[in-house]
């Protein structure tokens, strides 16, 4: 089965009745209003104020594919299971349906729809936490189902909770998770490795079994006491990698077998003069990482050393030295070949020059130093100082590492913290303003202008949009006024649910048309402004309480300017 059937094979299962679910638009890998995240790793991060409880235009039950990046697996590539860009094959209920259903039509899809042996299929569940209750109901549905009990594990929250910032402790106020019900794909034949531990399991690292489906069960939103209070719906959100799928179906362990990643191989062979076979590790990187960087760039991501652009960097030259590696030396257009833009060849071209540089380097800066500011992998400067008999402290590496992780976890968790995502109240009330804002705008400036992109935080919002000049003292002043004045009259924010071809008729500003689905969520102020946007908003002007004011503008690009705007209380707030 190719991946496409297999692709084909899971949206019709889940359209098909009784299960009736529609199709969504999967979201794009940079999220225009997000800016919790680098990149999309998975199809709910589009769905969180559905999951709240908002309505979706498209109904309680959905399905898609989400193109997804997950950074946290890059130093795991190389292993045959693991990689930074795949497909997430998703399923919603937005509190249609729950745990019995899920569970069952997921392994009626697994066993009948693709034909994979049952007695090959294990499960996990929560095992419960000092707070949230053991997960019994998905232990017996499993157990009903004819998984045997011997092959149904418990978990803690390491393994069986969900949220987008892991564990429960992790998660800020209002946040939302819950537990989750993994399956697992037995392979056979497997050499285990001893080092990952002497008694096998399903979240074993060994390569034995593929995690090819989990089933989370969204009913649990944080609250300020640190505990924990349920949603007003319980909800489903299934994740399921489309390669790994491909991969068990096939029964070959090494998911870069597969037949979405054999032009990938077969061009390295081409390229380097070397076999796949033997040299399996260094393949499967510059396979992944060039993959990945080809769907980066296509959302208009270039290298640089900050945010999106700095993991860009950071593939192409990791599959640079791989590529290096495999041939004895880097020569010109050994990756170009992956990229039409010349992007990626423009990258290599530099990178040979600094990787020339921090050759002559070695031992003489700390290794931790060629990491961080070369983007040297970590074995290959194992190699190097390996080359040059230079002794190479791995234990001072992992500390210096382990001290730059916390230092990024935290830059992220403070990034989290103020995204749009979050749903916080202060949040709302500034995301509501960029619809004021970009009317005004229009107003002001002109109709020329156009939305390019935002970025809202609980304590500030940031907006770009078309147009060519630095805006006058005078202009802010009237834009500011415009805005001001329809806050004063507490006009009411409302939502219908249209299709985008009425919505357009209708006036409603959307200049996203390629993001879109068929039916799109409307929202009109009184009668100041009209937008397609998936929201959160408050319902009323009066709930911002307060003015907005432009404390900063700047250039954005060519033709578009960048604003930012806080909200200021009044004097009778």
């Amino acid at each position: 089965m190719t991946t496409d059937e297999l692709r084909s094979k899971y949206i019709n299962f889940f359209k098909s009745s009784p299960r009736n679910h529609k199709e969504i638009s999967p979201a794009p890998l940079v999220l225009e209003n997000d800016p919790t995240t680098l990149f999309n790793s998975s199809g709910m991060q589009q769905l969180v104020p559905y999951l709240k409880g908002e309505s979706h235009p498209a109904g309680r039950r959905l399905v898609n594919s989400q193109p997804s990046i997950r950074t946290q697996d890059i130093e795991e590539v190389g292993d045959g299971r693991h990689t930074t860009y795949f497909e997430m094959l998703g399923n919603w209920s937005l509190g249609s349906y729950f745990k019995k259903e899920q569970l069952s039509w997921f392994w009626e899809f697994l066993t009948g729809e693709l034909g994979l042996p049952a007695e090959r299929l294990w499960v996990s569940v929560f095992e419960g936490s000092s707070n949230i209750p053991r997960d019994d109901e998905s232990f017996e549905i499993w157990r009903k189902l004819g998984v045997p009990e011997d092959r149904i594990y418990f978990y803690g929250v390491e393994k069986n909770w969900w949220s987008r910032s892991g564990l429960p402790d992790n998660m800020p106020v209002g946040e939302i998770g819950g537990p989750d019900s993994e399956v697992f794909f037995e392979f056979t034949g497997v050499k285990r490795d001893r080092r990952h531990g002497e008694k096998c399991h399903p979240n074993c690292d060994c390569g034995r079994f593929f995690e090819i489906g989990n089933s989370v069960f969204i009913e649990y939103t944080k609250n300020e006491a640190g505990g924990f209070d349920e949603l007003p719906q319980k909800n489903v959100d299934f994740g399921g990698g489309l390669e790994r799928l491909v991969a068990a179906v096939a029964d070959k362990p090494d998911l870069f077998k597969t037949d979405v990643f054999a032009p990938w191989i077969a061009d390295i062979e081409r390229v380097s003069g070397k076999s796949y076979e033997g040299r399996e590790r260094d393949f499967q990187i510059i396979a992944d990482h060039m993959r990945g960087a080809q769907a980066i760039i296509k959302e208009g991501v270039r290298p640089g050393n900050k945010q999106q652009g700095y993991i860009l960097r950071r593939l192409i030259r990791r599959s640079a030295v791989k590529m290096r590696s495999l041939k004895g030396g880097l020569g010109e257009g050994d990756l170009g070949f992956f990229d039409s833009n010349g992007v990626i060849e423009r990258e290599v071209f530099q990178f040979g020059k600094t990787l020339e540089r921090a050759v002559k380097l070695v031992g003489k800066i700390s290794p931790f130093n060629l990491f961080q500011s070369y983007g040297f992998p970590v074995e290959v400067i194992q190699e190097l100082y390996g080359e040059r008999g230079l002794y190479f402290n791995k234990k001072q590496f992992e500390d210096d590492l382990k001290l730059h992780r916390e230092k990024s976890r935290a830059a992220s968790a403070v990034r989290f913290k103020g995204g749009l995502a979050d749903s916080s109240a202060e949040t709302t009330k500034l995301h509501t303003a960029t619809h004021l804002l970009h009317e005004s705008l229009r107003r002001v400036l002109g109709e020329h202008v156009r939305q390019k992109g935002s970025n809202i935080t609980s304590a500030r919002l940031r907006f770009d949009f078309t147009h060519n000049e630095k805006l006058s003292d005078r202009e802010i002043e009237k834009i500011e006024t415009v805005i001001n004045e329809q806050i004063d009259k507490g006009l009411p924010v409302k939502v219908e649910i249209m299709t985008l071809e009425k919505a357009k008729k209708a006036g409603a500003l959307a200049f996203f048309a390629d993001k879109y689905d068929e039916k799109v969520k409307v929202y009109s102020i009184g009668e100041f402004s009209c937008e397609a946007c998936g929201g959160p908003h408050v319902k009323s002007l009066s709930e911002i309480k307060g003015h907005v004011k432009i404390t900063k503008q700047g250039r954005a690009g060519a033709g578009i300017r960048r604003v930012y705007a806080v909200i200021q209380k009044t004097a009778n707030e």
